[in-house]
């Protein structure tokens, strides 16, 4: 299986296929890169898909220390350049799109020809003039100790919550595998600080083309968030995906996979 060493004792596991453009996947929080898999098949027939596994995350190395937003993004980096990839597009779900969001803050958009931004708010924290928040601080408090004491059946209740319709008995019981490879401290760890990180005022500085994909479905984050996002990052594009709720990837994945060729053969 590949894997690259960003860091003295970090491998991140990683599919690459197809040539040409390099689209780069990131997952979010406790999740994986096997949860685009329905992406690769229709990618590598135009364009380079890589499908990364963040550090700790699905079947990469299960390393205790630097779990934070910041430092995924500087692994990306080191990725990126280890790779000598060149003008790559970013793509990231959920705890994903802060890792795209914190890469261009540190590294700049030189190497990035644009991003896709699926289901993400601008902060998920509940600040006093960001109301819209998806957590507040009792509610952090809760799910961090959930995730501590109680991991299971808390995903059992939290996956569904992702999918517009009722998830097959099978995917829901790959996505827990999925999502508990995770050491509970690991788990925890980034739970907190992707909740407490926030993006609104770097949003003026993005200037490299952006689409902004989001389910109708608001189970977790409102269609309002990526209005928000498309009223403040200028050169941005925003899809509402009609049958879908976090995974618009999964649950609409050929509409999806068409929505996000045409952005990238755009650019």
């Amino acid at each position: 299986m590949p894997y690259i060493n960003v860091e003295d004792h970090v491998e991140l596991y990683y599919e690459d296929v197809g040539e040409g453009v390099p689209v780069i996947f990131i997952h979010g929080v406790w999740m994986s890169s096997r949860f685009f898999k329905n992406q690769t098949e229709h990618f590598r027939k135009d364009h380079r898909i890589i499908l990364l596994d963040l550090r700790g995350h699905g079947q990469s190395a299960k390393v205790h220390h630097g779990h934070t937003v910041a430092n995924y993004a500087r692994d990306l980096h080191s990725f990126i350049e280890k790779m000598e990839l060149k003008n790559v597009v970013l793509v990231g779900w959920s705890m994903g799109a802060f890792v795209v969001w914190d890469y261009l803050q540190q590294f700049g958009e030189d190497n990035v020809k644009g991003t896709v931004i699926v289901d993400e708010l601008a902060s998920d924290f509940k600040w006093d003039d960001f109301p819209s928040g998806a957590f507040d601080f009792p509610t952090l408090i809760h799910l961090m100790r959930e995730v501590q004491n109680n991991r299971e059946a808390f995903l059992t209740e939290f996956i569904p919550l992702m999918f517009k319709e009722e998830l097959d008995p099978k995917d829901f019981k790959w996505m827990l595998e999925e999502t508990t490879k995770l050491p509970e401290s690991v788990a925890s760890a980034i739970l907190f600080d992707q909740t407490v990180v926030d993006y609104r005022n770097q949003f003026k500085n993005i200037k490299v083309p952006t689409l902004l994909c989001f389910g109708r479905a608001e189970k977790l984050i409102p269609v309002g968030a990526g209005v928000f996002l498309n009223e403040h990052i200028v050169n941005s594009h925003l899809v509402v995906f009609e049958d879908s709720c976090h995974c618009p990837f999964l649950e609409e994945a050929e509409v999806f996979n068409e929505v996000v060729t045409e952005f990238v053969q755009s650019l």
